[in-house]
């Protein structure tokens, strides 16, 4: 069971965040690469005055405990957290790959009240370049000496080191692989629903990753009038990149005035 903490009364609000501030080395190496050590809980306390937050760190279960993750099995572990903390109606806001799992959750269950996606999109979604890099990655963390030679054009991406094991790394070969005859175009909600993202955020990797473009960014530029009119709320942060978007100063000021414009119940 995935371990989750509930903060603040109100309408329910499910965020796969993880709500303990990580110290330490790891603190270090977050504050490296420009991500809040505290950001969990920064989004929960920026939220509690008015809302009922369930936390929960599903990406770092999923890292101690991995499993054929599907996009089922995405639904399945969030509305199994909701039922624990006995939530039957609850909104979703999830960052990058959980903004992912909240459309798959979104068409799955009847449950949601109100849809936020950060960092991934929900039009033209880079399924196709997500499994390409999860599958360099995986075959890294099997073969560590498949790593290409570094060359001095190398992005801050291609110089990081994999920490993961193969079982961790496999588990997200199987989402994109079952992802990739997933249309988002013929998805259909009828909750409200917002998505943002980054203006810069376009990651280039390098041979070691799959040497693919991942465009976050693009489909909400190019895309912007087709979301809305299929519902969707929609807002890129000039200047950011993926990291840069996630972090709680960033997210609160849209996602919470827009929580407040749809009334949740």
């Amino acid at each position: 069971m995935v371990a989750y903490e509930v903060h603040g009364t109100g309408p329910a609000v499910l965020m796969p965040v993880n709500p303990q501030p990580v110290e330490g080395t790891q603190a270090d190496e977050m504050r490296a690469w420009g991500v809040n050590p505290a950001n969990g809980r920064d989004l929960i306390a920026g939220l509690t005055d008015a809302y009922r937050v369930v936390a929960f760190d599903y990406e770092g279960h999923r890292l101690a405990h991995p499993v054929p993750l599907t996009p089922d099995r995405l639904a399945e572990d969030i509305l199994a957290v909701a039922d624990a903390a006995g939530v039957e109606r609850f909104a979703y806001y999830g960052y990058s790959w959980l903004a992912l799992a909240g459309l798959q959750l979104a068409l799955r269950t009847d449950r949601l009240t109100a849809l936020a996606m950060g960092g991934f999109p929900p039009l033209d979604g880079p399924y196709a370049s997500m499994l390409a890099v999860t599958k360099a990655t995986h075959d890294l963390a099997v073969d560590p000496s498949s790593q290409p030679p570094s060359s001095e054009s190398d992005s801050v991406w291609d110089s990081a080191e994999l920490t993961l094991s193969p079982e961790q790394t496999g588990q997200f070969v199987v989402l994109y692989v079952a992802l990739q005859s997933f249309s988002d175009a013929a998805a259909s909600l009828s909750v409200p629903r917002l998505c943002f993202a980054g203006s810069k955020d376009i990651i280039e990797y390098g041979p070691k990753w799959g040497g693919v473009t991942v465009d976050i960014a693009g489909p909400l530029l190019r895309r912007g009038d087709d979301l809305a009119a299929a519902g969707w709320g929609v807002r890129v942060l000039d200047g950011l990149d993926h990291t840069g978007a996630m972090q709680a100063t960033n997210v609160l000021p849209v996602l919470r005035p827009w929580l407040d414009s749809v009334h949740l119940a």
